[in-house]
C-alpha cells in the first residue's frame, strides 16, 4: 500500500515558540552544536491503488487547503514514500511549483 507523505512546517518569517524551547533545552543539555530547532507536522497518507499524476496534485491541493494553515505555514514536500521511485512527489517551498 503506498503511502504519500505531506510535510508542513510554520513559515520562515514566524517565530516557533515551541522550536525555540527544544533549542533551549538541548543547549541546556550540552548539545550546543545545535543552533535551531524548528516544529513541523509531517502526515502520512496511506492510499490503496497506485499513485498517479492526479492523485499526486489532488493530494498537493488537500494538503494546501486542509492539512496546512496557509497564513503561518507551508506545505514544504508531498512525495510518495516506500516506492523506490524517486523524483515521485514535490519539494520545496509552497505546492506544486505554488511560492509563497
Amino acid at each position: 500500500m503506498p503511502t504519500i507523505v505531506v510535510e508542513v512546517m510554520p513559515k520562515a518569517e514566524l517565530l516557533d515558540p515551541a522550536g525555540k524551547a527544544v533549542a533551549a533545552a538541548l543547549h541546556r543539555l550540552g548539545h550546543s552544536t545545535i543552533g535551531d530547532v524548528r516544529i513541523g507536522k509531517r502526515f502520512e497518507l496511506h492510499v490503496s491503488g497506485e499513485v498517479d499524476a492526479e492523485l499526486l496534485a489532488s493530494v498537493q491541493q488537500l494538503a494546501a487547503d486542509m492539512l496546512s494553515n496557509g497564513v503561518i505555514e507551508d506545505v514544504v514536500s508531498v512525495q510518495v514514500s516506500g516506492t523506490g521511485v524517486s523524483g515521485t512527489g514535490v519539494s520545496g517551498t509552497g505546492v506544486a511549483g505554488e511560492t509563497r
